[in-house]
């Protein structure tokens, strides 16, 4: 059965630093490419990062030079490394790994960042 289980969540006051890490069960997870949304109360889901099969990155422009994801597919996790956080990155953040004809989502990690 897949699951993506992310973790590394937590409080932290502005311009703190959290790293979350999701661990995914898949098959063959070199074929996939994950990432990090986050959706806050009120708001739309929004991509913050993704990291595609080939190491290829891309990040939000609200991210861009405060977050790195990574992965590592031996161990078969990715991670959000967040630095400078801002109130704004406050937000249920989901681990997503996609591939053709496959979709599959964490159940998510609370961020919140205030004084």
């Amino acid at each position: 059965q897949v699951q993506l289980v992310e973790s590394g969540g937590g409080l932290v006051q502005p311009g703190g630093s959290l790293r979350l890490s999701c661990a995914a069960s898949l098959n063959y997870v070199k074929l996939y490419d994950m990432g990090w949304y986050r959706q806050a109360p009120g708001k739309q889901r929004e991509l913050v990062a993704f990291v595609r099969s080939g190491n290829i990155t891309n990040y939000a422009d609200s991210v861009k030079g405060r977050f790195t994801i990574s992965r590592d597919d031996v161990k078969k996790t990715v991670y959000l490394q967040m630095d400078s956080l801002k109130p704004e990155d406050t937000a249920v953040y989901y681990c997503n790994a996609a591939r053709e004809n496959f979709n599959y989502w964490g159940q998510g990690t609370q961020v919140t960042v205030s004084s």
